[in-house]
C-alpha cells in the first residue's frame, strides 16, 4: 500500500488485513469489493458527531482518502474465429497499488469537507 501523509499531525490508526483496511478499530472497508473497471476514490471523514463515515457529503472533516486503481485482467489468448472468446479473468486486487492518503486528526479532524 502506498501511504501519503497530506499534512503534519497525528494520523488515524489503521490496520490492513488482506484486502481489508480497518480505521481506528471502527470502520472496516473491503477494498476488493469496491474495485471496479475504473479507478475508485473513497473519502473517509468524521461526521458532525465525530464518528467515521464514508463520503465527503456526510462528513465534516477529512480523515483519509483511499484510491483503488482500475481492475486488471489476465490477457486473453486469441482463438480461431469460429470459437467463442473466453471472458477475461480479473486479477485479484494488489494492495501494493492502492493509495491511502492520511489527514491529521488533531482537533477532531483535518480540513473541513
Amino acid at each position: 500500500m502506498i501511504i501519503v501523509e497530506k499534512n503534519e499531525g497525528r494520523k488515524i490508526p489503521y490496520e490492513v488485513n488482506g484486502t481489508k483496511i480497518c480505521l481506528d478499530d471502527d470502520l472496516t472497508i473491503n477494498l476488493a469489493k469496491r474495485e471496479e473497471d475504473w479507478p475508485v476514490h473513497i473519502d473517509v471523514c468524521y461526521d458532525e458527531d465525530g464518528c467515521l463515515c464514508i463520503g465527503a457529503a456526510a462528513g465534516r472533516a477529512y480523515v483519509a482518502e483511499i484510491d483503488i486503481p482500475a481492475r486488471q485482467y489476465k490477457p486473453v489468448e486469441s482463438h480461431a474465429e469460429d470459437e467463442d472468446m473466453p471472458a477475461p479473468e480479473p486479477i485479484p486486487l494488489d494492495m501494493d497499488t492502492v493509495t491511502l492518503s492520511l489527514w491529521a486528526i488533531d482537533n477532531g479532524g483535518a480540513i473541513n469537507a
